[in-house]
């Protein structure tokens, strides 16, 4: 199969990922549990429907790192970064916010936007150097949560 992403390695995830995609998302998530004292939403989320969907793309082989993504008519939703434990430091994050910023433009979007939550003190530093602002902060039931959105050059 050829590699037509913008970011080479990264593709759309499909059904035998799944079980890649929900424990990449759980060992990267599991460590904020006891601090935010909820189960973050990323934990949560239905792996399979969002693979259905389109929505979730991979990186490795084995899987090292994936995002979960929604177009809207207006920007692109950033919905979950995760990257397995031992793949930090090596780029992964990285490049998958460029993945992200380049499947926005290929869809004509001017605008990513993303949230986390206000106890992930390493996501306050991280999303400012790639570029996104904070916006606003707002608690969603048990979830205080931290806004950001990047626009992106045409």
């Amino acid at each position: 199969m050829t590699d037509n992403s913008p970011e080479p390695g990264i593709r759309p995830a499909v059904v035998a990922d799944v079980p890649a995609v929900r424990a990449v998302t759980d060992a990267a998530y599991h460590p904020y549990v006891e601090r935010i004292g909820a189960v973050p939403q990323p934990m949560r989320a239905d792996h399979a429907a969002g693979v259905a969907a389109g929505r979730v793309f991979v990186m490795g082989e084995p899987v090292v790192g994936l995002v979960v993504i929604e177009a809207h008519e207006d920007h692109l939703f950033l919905d979950s970064v995760a990257v397995r434990p031992d793949a930090h430091g090596q780029g992964v994050g990285r490049r998958l916010l460029a993945f992200v910023d380049a499947h926005a433009r290929a869809l004509g979007l001017p605008e990513v936007r993303l949230y986390t939550n206000a106890m992930m003190w390493e996501n306050q530093r991280l999303y400012p150097r790639y570029g996104y602002e904070l916006v606003e902060r707002r608690v969603d039931g048990p979830y205080d949560r931290l806004h950001y959105r990047k626009w992106l050059a045409p």
